[in-house]
């Protein structure tokens, strides 16, 4: 039995990239995870991966993989979600706000006001429904007053990186996560905010055949596998001393250190600080 045996996450944003490996690692570790997005059918998104591929693949791994399509967008998928966990398993131990909407315009180097208006789903998707999602699963949590929510930013919350609405989205994350860490902490649940940096995801490794400048912008030894940052949250959940943290904003790299976790090769992953910049918040 692994050491998350017994606990129930949901992780948003699962069919690939970060989400997928989050939901890996806590597998490994013998979690019940709720495995959740909008890719069903392989072969309808540009990128490979479905929630039913990653839930399976959970499973294999040790853990329990539940495979569930919602769209972030609507707050009735994100509410009925929620009631199928407290429905299926009558607990939620943990919530990793990973999704986030990524238009191809993010990462083009014109004006915000050169692009599109509708690019604002990307703090409608990374802002908002991860706000929708706390609130659902606090209302699990509270009453067994125990749980961790975890918000998934970045570097990007303190120095520009790409865009105008993306930079803006990650910095609200940080701030939300305190702010609602201060709310909770009179019922024993945790909310932190983690800086991730490069992740070899599969968008990722595109946008690094495609968008002009990013590869020789990369430092690769801060470049992780997108299971590091699950690995971290996995010693996160272990943690009997969580609520020591929450209401901080953390790099993944150095927490990594504190709690001996590497990624999936061996390597430690080096953390950015001095070079783009230290979280503004710290425990409350």
């Amino acid at each position: 039995m692994g050491a998350l045996s017994g606990k129930v996450a949901v992780i948003t944003g699962a069919s690939r990239g970060i989400g997928r490996g989050i939901a890996l690692a806590l597998g490994e570790e013998g979690a019940t995870v709720y495995v959740t997005g909008r890719t069903v059918e392989p072969g309808t998104a540009p990128l490979p991966g479905t929630v039913g591929e990653t839930a399976a693949e959970v499973t294999a791994r040790g853990g329990k993989g539940i495979a569930v399509p919602c769209d972030l967008k609507d707050d009735a998928q994100i509410a009925a979600l929620f009631e199928q966990v407290k429905r299926e398993q009558g607990r939620l131990d943990l919530l990793v706000n990973n999704a986030i909407a990524i238009p191809p315009e993010m990462t083009q180097r014109i004006g915000f006001w050169e692009k599109p208006l509708s690019n604002w789903e990307i703090l409608d998707v990374g802002l908002r429904a991860a706000f929708v999602a706390a609130h659902h699963a606090a209302k699990i949590m509270v009453p067994q007053r125990s749980g961790l929510i975890v918000a998934l930013s970045g570097y990007v919350g303190v120095t520009y990186t790409y865009d105008t609405i993306f930079g803006t989205t990650k910095t609200a994350t940080d701030r939300m996560a305190r702010d609602m860490a201060v709310e909770l902490k009179p019922h024993n649940v945790a909310s932190i905010s983690l800086w991730q940096g490069f992740t070899y995801t599969e968008r990722a490794q595109e946008n690094l055949k495609t968008v002009p400048g990013m590869a020789s912008q990369l430092n690769a030894a801060a470049g992780s596998s997108p299971e590091f940052p699950g690995r971290v949250i996995a010693a996160l959940a272990k943690d009997p001393n969580v609520m020591a943290r929450s209401g901080g904003t953390y790099i993944n790299a150095e927490l990594a250190q504190e709690y001996g976790v590497t990624d999936i090769d061996g390597r430690q992953i080096v953390s950015l600080r001095e070079e783009r910049g230290s979280p503004l918040w710290g425990p409350v």
